[in-house]
């Protein structure tokens, strides 16, 4: 029987790409000469595995006429056009749960290190200036601090019961009331950003959140403020975040995520008041290869007639 084809658009860990290869025809797009080999395939197609930050455009959504799944090695849908792929009877998958807790733990990770100074202590003890003698600006206690949480989905619940057991006062922001929660759910994200000393983003991205931390949430959360993204990059306005770390409308900020990644925008890097990540929430071993082990169920299961265990 012939193997299927389908595309590998970015890599994944070499024990779920070998058992990939041993089940199907793998055309490999991040390879050098992957791509050519891919858009010579695409009239053969039968399935895309991607992960959420890469996605697939829809042109080449539209020029696989055979496709039937993109299995999204991770849970952001917004890098796929999911109505046209609903259209064309295309199934898109996730992997949801399978990195819930690392992301979540990247959360508090980065809090600690913002207002602990963490980074900026590292840098402080190798460059010789502890042992000149030279006094260490205090950080700040997580304790008794409010957390505003900005999407209360899996991640979000996951952080906020890790911010608990860190002393923390939670409030949240989702467009609909979570049930079975005791926190108080705030009308909006400025008015949650506004009752909040620590605001951290874990919504999802999609037209409706594009740039929800605008201006007005920024200047809500105030000088004293501090914000964690753990989202996507698109659910911040990133220009008017950089501005608001240069002028003091908020104190300082930890990002794992940003628009255009891995290419960030220069002025990030020159920021003394924001600790910087390489998209690492669910950059841990156990977690990476939970997720690929998701992908090969959702594929098993598509090609054998059968709903996907993570159909979006």
């Amino acid at each position: 029987m012939t193997r299927p084809e389908i595309i590998l658009v970015e890599p994944m860990m070499p024990a779920i790409e070998t058992r990939l290869d041993a089940a199907y025809i793998v055309h490999r797009l991040f390879e050098p000469a992957g791509r050519d080999a891919a858009l010579a395939a695409r009239p053969r197609i039968r399935a895309v595995v991607t992960g959420g930050g890469s996605g697939i455009g829809s042109d080449w959504i539209e020029a696989m006429p055979r496709l039937g799944i993109v299995a999204i090695n991770g849970v952001g849908t917004d890098r796929v056009d999911l109505a046209l792929a609903r259209s064309r009877g295309v199934d898109v998958t996730t992997t949801p749960g399978t990195l819930t807790e690392d992301v979540a733990d990247m959360g508090m990770a980065l809090m600690l290190a913002v207002l602990r100074r963490i980074v900026e202590g590292d840098a402080f003890l190798r460059s010789g200036r502890w042992a000149a003698g030279e006094p260490f600006p205090l950080g700040a206690s997580l304790r008794g601090r409010r957390l505003g949480i900005l999407g209360l989905g899996q991640i979000g619940r996951a952080l906020a019961g890790r911010a608990e057991a860190f002393g923390m006062q939670v409030r949240y922001w989702s467009r609909s009331q979570v049930p079975g929660v005791a926190w108080p759910r705030l009308p909006d994200a400025a008015a949650l950003a506004a009752d909040s000393d620590v605001l951290a983003v874990c919504v999802a991205a999609n037209a409706e959140t594009r740039g929800v931390v605008d201006a007005a949430v920024l200047a809500a959360l105030g000088p004293t403020g501090v914000l964690v993204n753990i989202a996507r990059g698109s659910v911040i306005d990133e220009p008017t975040l950089i501005a608001a770390l240069r002028d003091g409308t908020i104190a300082a900020a930890g990002l794992d995520v940003f628009e255009n990644e891995p290419r960030i925008r220069k002025e990030f890097l020159a920021l003394p008041n924001l600790v910087l990540a390489p998209h690492q929430g669910s950059a841990t071993l156990e977690t990476r290869v939970a997720m690929g082990q998701a992908v090969l169920a959702n594929l098993a299961a598509h090609f054998a007639g059968a709903r996907p265990p993570a159909l979006v």
